[in-house]
């Protein structure tokens, strides 16, 4: 009896071990490593890639956003040709020589709402609430997008980006369906598509802007990619 108990003493010692040792396994497990563009990869990352491989003339394509055999030798031409480790696979490294920089959409706290809110009110203040939506996320497409800032205020404040900002129409009372617009932007809802452009043909002669693609109008605005 006392053999029998000097058994399960140690069956239930080893197993508690087995699961104290399980725990800690999956409490430390060690992060994994930052995600990098490669073979079977999409998205504007990789378009981003391919638009700056092409400027270089190492991608002769149609940039497509689709990180197929063509974008990965081109891809290690331009690292040969950098000095850099030829992995054929666009790291943090790979995507700073190309002058590549992309952020994400921040969370709808409540700083982030009150600071899209009040640029949403000084750009589309009388626009239907779709056209405020489609500003803030004008804004938000801008941070994913290399060409500009990597963050909310940054775009915001980008020098020469919103008129709003110099003429004072930013520090005006903010209209309260401005709120719920930057509130529907941080959470997801894009009416325009993935523009990052928008203008108003009325009180814009800027020829850059006349001459994108627009892929949707919501009231005064045209939204352009």
């Amino acid at each position: 009896m006392k053999e029998r108990s000097k058994y399960f003493f140690k069956l239930s010692l080893i197993v508690s071990t087995f699961v104290i040792a399980l725990t800690l396994s999956a409490v430390f497990v060690p992060k994994h490593r930052e995600t990098i563009s490669s073979l079977g990869s999409s998205g504007k990352e990789v378009r981003a890639i391919q638009e700056r491989l092409k400027e270089r003339g190492l991608f002769n394509a149609n940039v497509t956003g689709y990180y197929g055999e063509i974008t990965r030798k081109a891809v290690l031409a331009f690292q040969k040709q950098q000095g850099i480790s030829q992995t054929g696979t666009a790291g943090p490294i790979t995507l700073k020589a190309l002058g590549i920089s992309i952020g994400s959409v921040p969370p709808a706290t409540e700083a982030n709402v009150n600071l899209l809110a009040r640029i949403i009110s000084a750009e589309a203040r009388g626009e239907p609430y779709a056209g405020q939506v489609a500003v803030g996320a004008v804004i938000l497409n801008r941070i994913e997008h290399p060409s500009f800032p990597d963050t909310l205020s940054g775009v915001i404040y980008q020098n020469g980006a919103f008129t709003a900002i110099v003429d004072g129409q930013f520090n005006e009372p903010v209209a309260a369906s401005a709120y719920n617009a930057a509130r529907d932007a941080l959470n997801g809802w894009d009416p325009t598509g993935g523009c990052i452009y928008y203008y108003n043909p009325a009180k814009t002669s800027n020829a850059f802007m006349h001459s994108r693609p627009v892929v949707t109008v919501i009231g005064a605005h045209r939204f352009c990619m």
